[in-house]
């Protein structure tokens, strides 16, 4: 995130040949104290390399006019209070201070304003926390089960460009594996890996060389990727802030966007906290059956095939058309080049680990918005239930669609790619 805010501050004050610098763990010290010599006027940093070039002397406050806290609910909350106040403390008292987040919870307001002024709050209104252009469904499902569905959907989705939240790194780890095996391109990225490596899958997304991110929270924070059609939160988040993040990564600059929820039976209470703090309520999703997700491939192959028709670039192909045309039916052929553009469901065996559910909230008669029970009734998927075994899937993986109850709808084909096994 401080390289992002640095790229785009230098962007706006190019035309003022502004000194900007982003400081960062990972990042070589030595070259950053070189270039701190050369007394930028902007500086984009983290707690902890910040505090590290204070300590080091490398880098005096005296004269800072402005301090901006962005995600300040995170940069705020106990993991990072300390570093923030010394950090503070090192801060001239007649200073502005700002600071920016997508949710402010109270408790967090109120640590916010003791190291403010006179402060003022300022809203951007709108009448539920997350966006408008943003559809929200949930999907009900024992955590076996999960993966499949969620490659339904994929399949059938067919997302530009998505990210998937997992809970854990080793979350992040399994099922970024186990969509590479079942032929996505995916990749992984969370607290573990080195800035580097991040900053190397990052990259990647944002040039469309990988079409699925899977990410715990680190990705959720002020990541500015365009493009994210779909989020999957394949584990529903502990907190209802965490949610809104999540999903604020897609429906960005005025487009749609799709946010699907994983919602184990016995994590239903998280699913009416998230509505009721959203004033948001979600609706539910059908998973497609295999069959479907297969129609989803074929009305894929059937886009590209018309795309390329009309593109009218086919050259010498004409010659061995009109050949073919002289032995076989013209439907014949047609379907034989959507069979051989179709990808079809994989079947190859993947390990998915099962996570625990949340502690449960309200007990098990817990009843969110719109009364729905933390048991089984009304989930209109398969009903296996949960062992708290890891769990080995090996059905084909087809993609799940987005049928509403009641609805047949199949979702937008998109351009997801998926490379051969």
């Amino acid at each position: 995130m401080a390289i992002q805010v640095s790229e785009e501050l230098y962007r706006l004050g190019q035309d003022k040949n502004v000194r900007i610098l982003s400081v960062y763990g990972g990042q070589e010290i030595g070259r950053q104290i070189r270039a701190l010599k050369n007394r930028p006027q902007i500086i984009v940093g983290t707690p902890g390399r910040l505090l590290d070039h204070i300590n080091r002397r490398t880098l005096k406050l005296d004269n800072v006019n402005t301090l901006i806290l962005d995600e300040a609910d995170e940069m705020l909350n106990m993991g990072f209070i300390e570093d923030i106040q010394t950090i503070m403390a090192t801060v001239p008292e007649s200073r502005q201070t700002l600071l920016f987040s997508a949710t402010m919870p109270d408790a967090i307001r109120r640590i916010a304003e003791k190291f403010m002024k006179t402060p003022e709050i300022v809203k951007i209104k709108s009448k539920e926390m997350t966006v408008e252009n943003i559809e929200q469904f949930y999907v009900k499902s024992v955590e076996r089960e999960k993966f499949d569905i969620l490659s339904r959907l994929l399949n059938v989705q067919q997302p530009e460009l998505a990210i998937i939240f997992g809970r854990t790194k080793r979350r992040v780890d399994e099922l970024a594996k186990a969509l590479n095996i079942r032929g996505y391109v995916a990749e992984g990225i969370h607290g573990d890996l080195s800035q580097a490596k991040r900053m190397s899958v990052l990259k990647q997304f944002k040039a469309g060389k990988v079409d699925i991110l899977v990410a715990t929270d680190v990705a959720a924070r002020g990541l500015d990727i365009s493009g994210v059609s779909h989020v999957y939160n394949f584990d529903i988040p502990q907190d209802p802030e965490s949610y809104v993040h999540r999903i604020g990564r897609t429906g960005r600059a005025g487009k749609k966007g799709v946010a699907v929820t994983f919602v184990t039976p016995r994590e239903m209470g998280y699913l009416g906290i998230v509505e009721r703090t959203t004033k948001k309520k979600m609706e539910a999703l059908v998973p497609p059956t295999a069959d479907e997700a297969v129609l989803g491939q074929k009305r894929v192959a059937m886009e590209q095939l018309i795309e390329m028709t009309e593109k009218n670039n086919l050259g010498d192909y004409r010659a061995f058309a009109t050949e073919m045309l002289e032995k076989f039916d013209a439907v014949d052929l047609i379907a034989a080049a959507l069979k051989t553009m179709t990808k079809e469901p994989e079947d190859i065996p993947v390990q998915i680990s099962e996570e625990r559910p949340l502690p449960s909230r309200g007990g098990g008669g817990y009843k969110g918005k719109g009364g729905r029970s933390g048991g089984g009734g009304g989930y209109k998927g398969n009903r296996s239930s949960g062992s708290g075994r890891p769990s080995s899937s090996s059905r084909p993986s087809s993609g799940a669609s987005r049928r509403r109850e009641g609805g047949n709808g199949s979702g937008r084909p998109g351009r997801t790619r998926r490379h051969e096994s």
